[in-house]
């Protein structure tokens, strides 16, 4: 199975959930920029609750007109310093924070111009944190709905093979908003798909956060949480 999804800032951990059943990742490369999701946010949990963290993107108010793989991050605002500071604060003290810092922090100061090759470049770390080794494709075209049969059109994966794999389309199956596109009916909810673990602020298990919160509190046994 290919898992197709658009890409996120920081993902939320139920996406890693799905990927451990993946035999690759397809990157939706060609859709139009959406603003207010996970593909310049993320959501974290600090002593004053759960707080988004935002990329910020040249002429936000019209980016939802241009093509995802063209969006510029803004660096006019002095983001990286606040999402950085943000971090420390919240995951400081968190068993693993120092672990996995520096390789975080290296990202942030190479200051990609746009937000695809940010994005990128966090999920090629985070896919390394879980030893996760899927090839990772691009699509080459937008396709608005993928076939229940395998297609090849716009994929981006080789067209000459001869068991073609099943593509799951799980683009906006991961959303800040409350009407998140509902799962296939062979696959859990996303809130099912991490079991609770000890989190650094409580009381009580916050779902639906990003996956540095479980990484910073459980390092390499993190994929013990993902069902």
């Amino acid at each position: 199975m290919i898992l197709l999804t658009e890409l996120h800032y920081q993902p939320p951990a139920a996406l890693f959930a799905e990927l451990l059943r993946a035999d690759g990742i397809l990157l939706e490369a060609h859709e139009h920029y959406r603003k207010q999701t996970y593909r310049n946010r993320c959501l974290i949990r600090t002593a004053q609750g759960v707080q988004p963290l935002t990329v910020p993107v040249i002429d936000g108010n019209r980016a939802e007109k241009v093509s995802i793989s063209a969006i510029e991050i803004d660096y006019r605002q002095n983001w990286i310093h606040r999402h950085w500071r943000t971090l420390q604060t919240a995951y400081g003290n968190s068993p693993y924070f120092e672990y996995y810092a520096d390789y975080l922090h290296d990202i942030y100061v190479r200051k990609p111009v746009l937000l695809f090759d940010l994005n990128q470049q966090f999920l090629r770390l985070l896919l390394k944190c879980f030893r996760l080794t899927l090839p990772v494709h691009l699509t080459t075209g937008y396709q608005a709905h993928y076939p229940a049969q395998p297609s090849f059109v716009n994929s981006g994966l080789p067209t000459t093979a001869s068991n073609a794999p099943f593509i799951s389309d799980r683009r906006d199956w991961l959303t800040p908003k409350t009407n998140s596109k509902t799962p296939e009916p062979d696959s859990p909810a996303a809130s099912s798909l991490v079991r609770p673990y000890p989190q650094v602020f409580g009381p009580g298990f916050e779902p639906g956060l990003s996956v540095l919160d479980l990484l910073f509190s459980q390092g390499p046994a993190a994929g013990a949480y993902l069902q």
